[in-house]
């Protein structure tokens, strides 16, 4: 499914006029047959929430494949990521963040990673508020061995379709915001949009959507799928 979800991404970019941007396979909970097929396909980027389950399939899976964290980081948890991940995209706050550069081996090259922003400021949820949102970019700049390349969001569950764009308007905005405050950060990356509202994130200006249910199939009962 991986290519036919590819073609039909890029086809709509096209149609839009919107520059095509890139496909994060969501493979959490995914066995390593599955990835394997996507990576024939033409995958070689994957987005994992559990840190153990992805060191067993980066272990398996090609060298060229570049592994994303998408779920929450916690401390004890940081020395793996750092050494066997390219990407964080849920960082939030900053212990995270220096635990990440002290711990990123200085021969490796620079962990990328996206500030995740609690978009529609959910009590429950992960993620940095919008209103420290750029306190939090300018100390991770300052950090070694980190390369902050944008902003990922995750709006609201079930929204209206209307409530989601609006969110996804907002993050488009600090995105924006972002880019001014720190010119010099390799500031090129808006991850946001998932297999049921890809198309709305990409009019709003998504440059990474993240896919796991439109490629792998439909996840168990209670985990949200991407």
């Amino acid at each position: 499914m991986y290519a036919e979800v590819f073609r039909e991404l890029r086809g709509y970019a096209e149609a839009v006029h919107k520059p095509s941007p890139r496909l994060l396979a969501v493979s959490k909970t995914k066995p390593v047959t599955a990835i394997q097929q996507a990576y024939r396909e033409g995958a070689r980027e994957f987005g994992e929430n559990y840190v153990q389950e992805a060191l067993e399939k980066i272990q398996l899976l090609p060298r060229d494949c570049v592994w994303h964290l998408i779920g929450p980081l916690q401390s004890n948890k940081t020395g793996s990521v750092a050494e066997h991940f390219d990407w964080v995209q849920s960082l939030d706050r900053l212990k995270i963040a220096r635990r990440l550069s002290e711990q990123r081996d200085p021969a490796k090259a620079a962990l990328q990673v996206c500030i995740e922003v609690n978009i529609d400021g959910e009590a429950n949820k992960a993620g940095c508020r919008p209103e420290k949102l750029l306190e939090l970019v300018h100390k991770v700049c300052q950090l070694p061995r980190l390369a902050l390349r944008g902003l990922m969001v995750i709006p609201r569950l079930n929204a209206p379709q209307e409530q989601t764009r609006a969110s996804f308007l907002r993050a488009a905005a600090l995105f924006s915001q972002c880019k001014i405050a720190v010119p010099d950060a390799p500031l090129d990356t808006l991850s946001m949009g998932m297999s049921g509202d890809w198309r709305s994130a990409l009019d709003c200006g998504s440059s990474m959507v993240r896919m796991g249910t439109a490629i792998f199939g439909a996840r168990p009962p209670g985990q949200r799928g991407q």
